[in-house]
């Protein structure tokens, strides 16, 4: 664990702006959440009230300023490339990263999620990950895993968020709706913060359904299914 004084000097230099000349003292101001974590900030009005950032290295303390711009772009690649295969939004994904690792590949939660996208222990089992800390293999499950919640819950991407955040069964537990807890609702407000809202989310009262064709007897039969194919093509509809 960094010494306070090692651990100061991080946070002053991520909370200044890059390029900016340091001061001869720089007043950080510093406040919980309600999950615990130290917040910090370097101005007194956004302490409690801006969005914060993970901080790489101290897994219980967070920042109001995000992680530099370009962070992201030593895992362009593995995001684009899984992004690609399980069909998700790779802005969405990195958003995701930074909410919950800021591009940390050896984070750890005081829970025990792990790495970039921050896979429990189950989880990455579920998903074949044997190494999280690896960063492909990391972002891998994570993408499998948001595409998973995506199609569990009709390509509605709040309740994909508000899943991946605080579980499956507590957004079942609420009726499908974004759980009451604080952290939960912060969290998919930071990720569409940064992503943007989702541009593919059903309409309100809308159903998502997966269509294939199947040839009989040399004529082309669409069929409809609310699960997704695992194999061959197919279009998304919702009625």
């Amino acid at each position: 664990m960094p010494s306070t004084r090692r651990l100061a000097a991080v946070l002053v230099s991520l909370l200044l702006p890059v390029g900016a000349a340091t001061p001869a003292f720089a007043q950080i101001y510093s406040c919980r959440d309600t999950g615990g974590n130290l917040i910090l900030s370097d101005q007194r009005s956004r302490c409690g009230t801006a969005p914060s950032y993970a901080v790489g290295g101290a897994a219980r303390v967070r920042a109001t300023r995000p992680v530099r711009a370009g962070a992201s772009e030593k895992y362009d690649g593995l995001i684009e490339a899984h992004a690609a295969t399980y069909g998700v939004d790779p802005g969405l994904v990195r958003a995701v990263i930074q909410v919950e690792s800021a591009f940390n590949p050896r984070a750890r939660s005081p829970k025990g999620a792990m790495g970039l996208m921050q896979l429990m222990p189950a989880t990455a089992a579920a998903l074949g990950v044997t190494r999280p800390y690896d960063p492909d293999q990391n972002i891998r499950g994570g993408i499998a895993y948001l595409r998973v919640l995506l199609d569990r819950y009709d390509q509605d991407e709040q309740l994909a968020l508000a899943a991946y955040n605080a579980g499956p069964t507590a957004v079942e537990k609420y009726g499908f709706t974004i759980p009451p807890y604080r952290e939960t609702r912060s969290y998919v407000d930071k990720v569409q913060t940064i992503n943007g809202p989702a541009t593919n989310a059903p309409a309100a009262g809308r159903r998502v359904f997966y269509k294939t064709t199947e040839i009989v007897n040399g004529v082309p039969v669409p069929r409809y299914s609310n699960a997704r194919p695992t194999s061959g093509p197919y279009e998304i509809v919702s009625f």
